[in-house]
């Protein structure tokens, strides 16, 4: 046997073909010794993991960040020159942020643990001629497995026998209904994964019927575990936060470097000058010490320049901010598995949908009958027992229909004609709650039944089952005969109470089922069908079909006594023909203001699904999502197409129908390739690879898998589509307060370099010493940043268009105003300090600039609250986070000028009254400036919009 069986497509092979080259048998499958042989040759069939990263490059990828790499040499420079103080700041704040960053890391880890919890335990096998229960991940290919009804298939098969067999595929294809799988079936090509009908896939479930496969992929090599590689090869990719806060770290290390060399030069240059004078008179060693104690000087101001240039606490202000918007993400029902993904999804422009489970309830439901020539619509939700029947009367209104002889007949022999459970799973407050065991079609028409009170565990003390015909591909029927024993009227059968005998109860494909009948159910009885009789069932058919429903013809036979053979020709003809029944996996009732409210905020969302075109294109129309001019496309189609043309049609496509993994992630990367931050939401095992090379994704939290979940970045705690537009809300609310604070972190940090800058070409001592610096970076300006944080956003952050994928954190506008605050704090900073240098000298001078800038930049963080809106409109006590923070602050600037021991370390002197009096209205100009920019700005945006329209 060829150990390698990557290139062979089993599904397109005979039986025969594939047991011949699996060197296997039928009747007796393996031997042991062979099996272990192979067993040792191939490994085990479970699901391998990539090695994981040794916990020291975990470490070195979080140091690797221009801001960190720049605070350890802040911090080694400082302790370099004995200042321990600021030294161990710095370092504290890089190893916080250094442990966050490896808590978060365990991404492919988990989502592989949970994969291998989907994996089957045991499997029923022939071994030897045995039938023997044996551990799933021993299992070789050649082995022969046996399925049953309840069997999750232990790895990917092609099937060699089936009775009815019937399995659950969604978590591997989307397809909402079970497939029927037929082992005589030989297809051509390579078909998609949900058109497979000879095969059977590692994970899936058997919801019906029995079968025999031989074990084809094991392992890595199955269908599952190829979804497993793509997850581990998938780099992770920076969210667009971490790229703009690295760029702009890099801006500002790039700065500071040629500031201070520019320092540097200047004071050389001023200072050779002096040296040449003092050489003229002979003072060689004299210029020398002199020159040396200047570059100590000089070497200390640009040490002053880099603290100033650089937000030390930027890194843990972000961290803890994103903490925060975590803690409202979960109270609007979404969870962050990563801190710095909680901002991308309120840049998203596109979010792709899993239809399954996500926009729809992942039940299916009966919403159409037909009967006697009328339509009867179903109300209800999903497996809930609780519904109305109603069809038009003569007047076009609308009335109840339950208890209609037609409508009853249909749902009573539907019920009987079925194998599917309604259990109840729970009780609150005296509501019941149900759950539904078997195959989703049968669990439709078995809840259509109970919303009119029909049982079917109650039926069938009534009608036992004494026989049954079951469901093949051929006849596309199935058949129950029942007993008529306790005929009462009210149990919905077409029969007089006291009637005995038996009947014989059938459902299937309408076309089918009319050619075997003879008779339509009327409230009067059983009426001959006659040729306009079957001109309009059909027409009912089609109108059905025509919803994207899925029909299903019921019908019945009386039978005086049981005929002696129990087969399909002796049960099936001469029936009467009940009605039709359609159904459909629905939308949830809220998705469709959901997907109003992202289209009008600048967000399309596509629906990918691996169910057929027409079931998606009606889904798709009901909730609003397919647009008047939206394509719709397969995935045949997708592989007939070149990346290049995707991406061309990829901007008109609103629905991608019968796709596999592998076209999800194609899909993905189109988007991406045109610039689109990309939002996938999924919940099945399917979803995972396209979930994590998604910009970002987002996995259901209740009908998700394990896999799903630990491969998202966001979890939505209770499966709603309009969990993921609030979180799009606050997403762009987080993301608009980063902004905020690093605007007034900036701000206070440029104006910090400005002063220092200025002053030193001026040929004045520094205005403030590196631990008045490092102080306002990470004490006074820290808890007001903070508070920037916890903002509610602006009134119309839902009307305003995506930002741009490439837009930088600091864009033009930011830009700007940074450039206006730099210009009002350096002026009035240094007005005080060159007020306090002609009064009263050098210390007390420092401590007027540290006084001015420390309170200065405390009504700046008022008017930093919003980007365009003035304060007055927010109100000022409206965030009482910045209350506490502002307070905090000005204590704290108050304690380092007045608290004696604080006056040595930070070189400050207590100031007088008269010197309040000046400081104070100095420190308010600069928030009066801004107040006043936010004016003109938006004045200037009007016009360009007005120009524009």
């Amino acid at each position: 046997m060829e150990p390698d069986n990557k290139a062979i497509s089993w599904h397109s092979q005979p039986v025969e073909s594939v047991v011949s080259h699996l060197e296997t048998r039928l009747d007796s499958g393996l031997t042991a010794s062979e099996a272990g042989a192979r067993l040792l040759r191939d490994g085990p069939n479970d699901l391998r993991e990539h090695p994981r990263p040794p916990f020291w490059k975990l470490v070195l990828e979080q140091l690797n960040s221009f801001v960190v790499l720049l605070l350890i040499a802040a911090s080694v420079i400082s302790a370099l020159l004995g200042d321990w103080v600021e030294a161990g700041l710095i370092m504290t704040i890089v190893v916080l942020n250094s442990i966050l960053g490896v808590v978060q890391e365990s991404r492919a880890e988990q989502a592989l643990a949970a994969l291998k919890k989907m994996a089957a335990p045991e499997a029923d096998v022939l071994r030897d001629g045995h039938r023997l229960k044996t551990p799933a991940r021993e299992l070789v290919k050649g082995d022969v497995v046996l399925l049953e009804a309840g069997n999750y298939v232990p790895a990917d098969l092609r099937l060699a026998e089936t009775v009815n067999l019937k399995i659950d595929e969604a978590s591997l294809t989307g397809e909402s209904v079970a497939v029927d799988k037929h082992a005589s079936m030989t297809l051509v090509g390579d078909i998609p994964l949900g058109d497979r009908r000879n095969s059977a896939y590692m994970s899936s479930l058997v919801t019906y019927g029995r079968g025999k496969g031989v074990v084809v992929s094991t392992g890595m090599q199955t269908q599952i575990g190829l979804i497993a590689d793509m997850i581990q090869s998938f780099e992770q990719e920076q969210t667009p936060l971490q790229r703009k806060l690295e760029e702009l770290a890099k801006t500002l290390s790039t700065a500071a470097l040629v500031i201070c060399l520019g320092v540097f030069l200047v004071s050389v240059i001023r200072d050779t000058d002096l040296g040449l004078l003092l050489a003229a008179d002979g003072g060689i060693m004299v210029y020398l010490r002199t020159f040396q104690s200047k570059l100590v000087e000089v070497f200390l101001i640009a040490v002053s320049l880099a603290i100033a240039a650089v937000p030390e606490g930027l890194p843990a202000i972000v961290t803890i901010s994103l903490a925060l918007g975590m803690r409202e993400m979960i109270r609007r029902h979404a969870l962050i598995r990563k801190l710095s993904a909680v901002e991308t999804l309120g840049s998203a422009t596109v979010i792709c949908s899993d239809k399954t489970g996500t926009l729809t309830q992942n039940e299916m439901t009966v919403v159409r009958l037909w009967v006697h020539h009328a339509e009867v619509t179903v109300e209800g939700q999903g497996y809930q027992p609780e519904g109305i029947f109603r069809r038009p009367d003569y007047d076009n209104r609308q009335v109840e229909v339950r208890d209609d002889v037609e409508v009853a007949g249909l749902l009573w022999a539907g019920a009987l004609v079925n194998d599917a459970e309604l259990e109840e799973s729970g009780r609150s407050d005296d509501k019941v709650t149900y759950r539904m065991v078997g195959d989703p079609t049968e669990g439709a028409l078995l809840v259509a039944a109970a919303k009119a009170d029909l049982w079917r565990h109650q039926l069938e003390q009534s009608y036992p089952r004494v026989a049954e015909v079951p469901f093949d591909a051929d006849r596309k029927r199935m058949s129950t005969v029942h007993r008529l024993q306790v005929v009462t009227e009210d149990d919905g059968s077409p029969f007089q109470p006291g009637a005995t005998g038996y009947v014989v109860c059938v459902k299937g494909a309408p076309d089918l089922l009319l050619q075997q009948s003879t008779h339509l159910l009327h409230r009067k009885g059983p009426l001959r069908l006659e040729e306009h009789d079957y001109h309009e069932i059909e027409a009912g058919n089609s109108r059905l079909a025509a919803q994207a429903l899925r029909v299903l013809g019921v019908a019945y036979r009386y039978l005086p006594e049981l005929p002696d053979a129990i087969t399909a020709d002796a049960l099936e003809h001469d029936l009467v023909f009940i009605g039709l029944v359609g159904m459909i996996d629905p939308p949830r009732p809220e998705v469709a203001p959901a997907v109003v409210k992202a289209r009008a905020a600048g967000i399309r969302t596509v629906m990918i699904t691996g169910d057929y075109s027409l079931t998606a294109q009606a889904i798709a129309q009901t909730i609003g999502l397919l647009r008047s001019d939206g394509q719709i496309h397969t995935g045949a189609e997708l592989d007939a197409m070149t990346d290049e043309q995707l991406q061309r049609v990829i901007e008109h496509t609103d629905v991608f129908a019968r796709v596999s993994p592998q076209h999800k992630v194609r899909i993905v990367e189109a988007f991406k390739a045109c610039d689109h931050v990309v939002a996938m939401t999924g919940d099945g095992v399917n979803d995972a690879p396209a979930l994590k090379r998604a910009n970002i994704g987002v996995a259901m939290g209740i009908t998700g898998t394990d896999v799903s979940k630990e491969t998202a970045d966001m979890v939505l705690t209770d499966d709603n589509y309009v969990s993921i537009v609030g979180a799009v809300e606050q997403g762009r609310i987080i993301y608009g307060n980063i902004r905020k604070f690093v605007f007034y972190l900036l701000s206070c940090n440029v104006a910090e370099v400005a002063i220092i800058f200025i002053a030193a070409l001026a040929g004045w001592p520094p205005p403030l010493t590196a631990i008045q610096l490092l102080w306002l970076n990470l004490l006074t300006d820290g808890a007001p940043a903070l508070a920037l944080g916890m903002e509610k956003g602006d009134p119309d952050v839902m009307q305003q268009p995506p930002r741009p994928a490439r837009e930088p954190i600091v864009n033009r506008v930011m830009l700007v105003r940074i450039a206006i605050m730099t210009v009002a704090l350096t002026t009035v900073v240094l007005t005080a300090f060159w007020i306090g240098l002609q009064e009263h000298g050098k210390d007390l001078a420092e401590t007027m600039a540290f006084a001015t800038l420390a309170l200065a930049e405390l009504p700046i963080a008022y008017t930093t609250r919003s980007e365009r809106y003035p304060l007055a409109r927010l109100g000022l006590f409206t965030n009482k986070w910045m209350q506490a923070a502002v307070a905090v602050s000005a204590l704290l600037t108050v304690a380092v000028i007045f608290v004696p021991f604080l006056n040595g370390p930070f070189n400050t002197v207590p100031l007088t009254l008269a010197q309040w009096e000046l400081v104070i209205p100095l420190a308010l100009i600069p928030a009066l400036v801004a107040e006043a920019s936010k004016f003109v700005l938006r004045v200037g945006d009007r016009r360009r919009q007005h120009a524009s329209a």
